[in-house]
């Protein structure tokens, strides 16, 4: 027969003592648990809020580099006496003015509505909430020419194909340049197809007689200026629309379909909403020293294409993004609205303050505003 001793250490563990050991080790269980699924719900959340700032911080780059150099290649054409550019409704191929009843590839099918066949020359142009999210629409016209945008005047009778300038310096086979006249509504961007001496042959892709040939018109008449753009194959020519459409996503459109495609292009994600302000030199001073809401009288978008004199004193852009991330979380972790331009006034004096309501499922995201101002350097170089 074993010992006392022996059968004592045979013994094993009693219930209770299982019982403890497994209560202390759920509850080890329970607390690394927690602490793995807190640390990952955070993991989570901080790299969903960096995406999100990455993507503002793209976006804001994309529209800043396109609205600074907005009005390049033709607002100098404006000085020192009008040539009929700003304002005037652009004729491009087939591709402007679009065919009466086309709306625009989404998300810009409400921009113009019911007038798309209406777009005309300007550096920056706002549409209050016409993009398909309900943001607002920001379009950009500009490039560059190696002539510098010296607009020439047409010195001899020319054709439906043909413009005879007092030179030809600065145009190559492959440049855009628009055709206009001072007190004539429409312009003409044509593509120069052959270069004779100082007569420029038009023809290729962006070739337009414009409304009742008016080529013809215009290029009979030493009225007429011509002034380079700049070539769309070498990227240095930009139309283009920018807006919030489905999924949360800035989208961009040439309006000169580049890519030989009517369609729009992603540009970044995560953005809920877009909203711009104009900046305005009232005074003509050179000094910004007011803003305008795009649904103000006087400066929506219809107004504004028709009112060459508004477009000289729109000097800056402020556009405000609303970014979110994309981690849905348990608890509310947002306000109920978020304001936007608080600190802007119109020249009234009046707040020109944004609201942007969030829903209470919306508010289980995070947002962040991205808010910018953008100057027109090549209106501030205006006299």
């Amino acid at each position: 027969m074993p010992s006392s001793a022996s059968a004592a250490l045979q013994r094993g563990m009693t219930l209770i003592e299982l019982l403890v050991a497994m209560a202390i080790g759920l509850v080890l269980t329970l607390a690394v648990t927690s602490i793995v699924t807190v640390g990952e719900a955070h993991k989570r959340t901080t790299s969903s809020v960096n995406d999100m700032g990455q993507s503002g911080s793209y976006a804001a780059y994309l529209l800043d580099r396109a609205v600074r150099g907005a009005g390049s290649g033709f607002v100098q054409s404006t000085q020192p006496i009008d040539r009929g550019v700003f304002g005037c409704k652009l004729n491009v191929a087939a591709m402007l003015p679009r065919a009466s009843g086309t709306a625009f590839p989404a998300p810009f099918a409400g921009f113009l509505p019911g007038a798309q066949n209406t777009l005309r020359a300007a550096p920056v142009l706002i549409a209050k909430s016409q993009s398909d999210a309900g943001s607002d629409v920001l379009v950009v016209m500009g490039g560059y020419a190696a002539a510098g945008g010296v607009s020439r005047p047409v010195t001899d009778p020319g054709s439906a194909t043909t413009l005879s300038l007092d030179n030809a310096v600065g145009f190559t086979v492959g440049d855009l340049a628009l055709v206009s006249q001072a007190g004539v509504d429409d312009c003409l961007l044509e593509q120069v197809s052959a270069i004779s001496g100082k007569v420029l042959t038009l023809g290729g892709t962006y070739y337009t007689a414009g409304p009742s040939s008016l080529i013809s018109t215009l290029a009979a008449s030493t009225s007429t200026y011509v002034t380079p753009m700049g070539n769309k194959d070498a990227g240095s020519l930009q139309m283009q629309l920018f807006g919030v459409g489905a999924n949360n996503t800035l989208f961009s459109y040439d309006l000169l379909q580049g890519s030989g495609s009517d369609v729009s292009q992603a540009v970044a994600d995560g953005a809920l909403e877009m909203h711009a302000l104009y900046g305005l030199d009232t005074n003509g001073d050179g000094v910004l020293d007011a803003w305008a809401a795009p649904d103000d009288t006087g400066y929506d978008i219809a107004a504004v294409m028709a009112t060459p004199a508004t477009m000289r004193t729109i000097v800056a852009v402020r556009i405000a993004l609303v970014m979110r991330n994309t981690n849905y979380e348990k608890a509310t972790v947002s306000p109920a609205s978020l304001t936007l331009f608080a600190d802007a006034k119109n020249a009234a004096n009046e707040s020109l303050a944004q609201t942007v309501t969030l829903s209470s499922d919306a508010q289980h995201y995070r947002y962040r505003v991205v808010d910018s101002i953008v100057p027109l350097r090549n209106m501030l170089l205006l006299p």
